[in-house]
């Protein structure tokens, strides 16, 4: 079986994020970019599904700073293929990334048919989690999202997905294949691929580049953002100390000062 997985860079909240001067987006100059956790979920399940059943995994990412280290590490760890879309205009909306994915995936040569398209559920700077969605309508394929496990049917022509639901409530469907799924989690962690392994990589594989198509009409993106700030200390917590009939006083006091009552 072929499986796509779509990875998306994301910035490291571990580092301190800055604005850029014109106020509309993150300074990239000092910015480090890192693979989403849920897509590196999604490319271990990939992987997992490969080793259980054999085929192939096509990893695709569009071009963004370190991303080609990581498409070097999924190679290591066993993608069969990793492609980079360059050229594709900066800050897309959700609409519009999957579009534009769907329509790249169409067009290039053999990136479908595909059994599954994995990607992760959300990222960090995405929560609405609509891509994949958006992509398995672009693409005529149903749609499965918060899975956290994937069984194939020995006939492959099926698949059976458990996903999650809010209250630790889990349901269980059967897929008919092709489908696009959003990985919550993969049945184990993303699996640690070391440097040398990595380094291997790039010297015995390649990463094919393809040109993204300009987004025109009714793909051009629907969100323009104004301005960017950070959030501005104002005030700080006030602890109340006493016994419960005095804290409770005092916390009618605050509450009535408020206008809250």
């Amino acid at each position: 079986m072929h499986i796509l997985v779509i990875l998306k860079m994301v910035p490291d909240v571990v580092e301190e994020l800055e604005i850029a001067p014109d106020g509309k987006a993150l300074n990239t100059d000092y910015l480090r970019m890192i693979l989403s956790e849920s897509d590196d979920h999604a490319l271990e399940q990939a992987l997992l599904l490969k080793e259980r059943h054999g085929g192939n995994v096509t990893v695709v990412a569009f071009d963004a700073p370190e991303v080609d280290d990581t498409l070097f590490a999924a190679l290591a760890k066993g993608a069969s293929r990793a492609v980079k879309i360059v050229g594709a205009e900066p800050g897309m909306t959700t609409s519009g990334a999957g579009r534009l994915l769907a329509r790249i995936l169409v067009q290039e040569p053999a990136l479908l048919p595909a059994g599954l398209v994995l990607a992760g559920v959300q990222a960090i700077d995405d929560l609405d989690a609509l891509v994949a969605p958006l992509l398995a309508h672009q693409l005529a394929m149903p749609y499965l999202g918060i899975v956290t496990r994937v069984a194939l049917d020995p006939s492959g022509e099926t698949a059976s997905v458990l996903k999650e639901y809010p209250g630790g409530v889990r349901g269980e469907f059967e897929v008919r294949l092709p489908a696009v799924l959003g990985i919550q989690g993969a049945e184990k962690p993303p699996r640690y691929v070391p440097v040398a392994k990595v380094r291997a990589a790039m010297k015995s594989q390649k990463i094919d580049t393809v040109q993204a198509p300009a987004l025109t009409g009714g793909d051009l993106r629907l969100v323009e953002v104004l301005g960017m700030n950070k959030p501005q200390l104002t005030g700080h917590a006030e602890m109340l100390e006493g016994s419960p009939a005095e804290v409770s006083s005092r916390l009618c006091e605050i509450l009535a000062g408020r206008g809250v009552f």
